[in-house]
């Protein structure tokens, strides 16, 4: 699926995040956890923001999570988004997991979208041909 016009270009993994990117290729949503204290973050990172240990673990996100912010961008900030306006952007909250990761819902109309709504997890894939975490209205 892919909700971006072929122009935009796909992320870029860093050293930090390779491991990230890497399961989302494989169709996995995982995030970081620290093998100390047991929180999770997100984005991926070195240390443990809550106790600043280099123990890293990885957990499996569950498929479904919630809306917690959003905006719809009319304004094309470049020239190879202006065919897909209004998009939205999408901030996707795993309470469970204390994470929360940006995102788009690619089946909603601006107007669908709600604070606290069930997000279905879907594979989308960027011009790169990595894979990235889509989300659908349930």
């Amino acid at each position: 699926m892919e909700y971006m016009p072929s122009g935009v270009p796909g992320p870029e993994p860093s050293f930090d995040d390779r491991e990230y990117w890497e399961r989302c290729q494989q169709k996995r949503l995982a995030f970081q956890a620290c093998s100390a204290c047991g929180k999770c973050r997100h984005p991926p990172g070195p240390y443990c923001p809550h106790c600043s240990s280099d123990q890293i673990t990885w957990v499996e996100a569950p498929t479904v999570g919630e809306l917690f912010s959003y905006t719809v961008i009319y304004h094309p900030a470049h020239e190879s988004v202006r065919s897909r306006v209004p998009y939205n952007v999408v901030i996707v909250a795993f309470p469970d997991l204390g994470v929360r990761v940006i995102s788009n819902v690619v089946n909603a109309a601006p107007d669908e979208l709600q604070f606290g709504m069930p997000l279905k997890l879907v594979w989308g894939q960027a011009s790169n041909g990595q894979a990235i975490p889509l989300f659908e209205k349930m």
